[in-house]
């Protein structure tokens, strides 16, 4: 993680590596994840090799931006202290239409009201002057 934003004041993840290429194609305003270009899998989080058929070949695909709320839990405790005015709240795990799974929020919907299968859409979120978090909202 980075140091916090001035104007955000969480916490921000790291700007360099394979983890800060994917967090500049999210602050150029899209959503793409690691595609290998041997099999055709996506993977998510960004790494060198492809986990199914081993190729070190890829490419950064777009994303269609749609999934499915596949788990979450309720935190009401935050263990960092940047989080404490936001609790109760739940972190997702979000399935792609892609077959990735991701970490991330349904920002429109309280923890309450989450379902398994419920359809989310992306919703990139700026916050900071270079800084957009991949989080979603309800969907059709």
């Amino acid at each position: 993680m980075n140091a916090a934003s001035a104007d955000y004041g969480k916490p921000l993840p790291a700007g360099s590596g394979l983890a800060g290429e994917f967090y500049r194609w999210c602050a150029q305003g899209e959503l793409r994840f690691q595609r290998c270009s041997d099999c055709g899998h996506y993977r998510h989080v960004p790494r060198e090799l492809c986990a199914r058929c081993g190729s070190p070949k890829w490419v950064w695909a777009p994303s269609s931006g749609r999934g499915k709320v596949f788990s979450w839990t309720d935190v009401v405790r935050p263990l960092h202290p940047a989080f404490a005015t936001d609790a109760p709240y739940a972190p997702v795990i979000v399935e792609m239409e892609e077959g990735v799974r991701m970490l991330s929020r349904v920002l429109d919907c309280a923890p309450g009201e989450l379902a398994i299968g419920m359809p989310v859409a992306l919703a990139l979120t700026r916050v900071g002057d270079a800084a957009c978090l991949p989080y979603f909202r309800r969907a059709d």
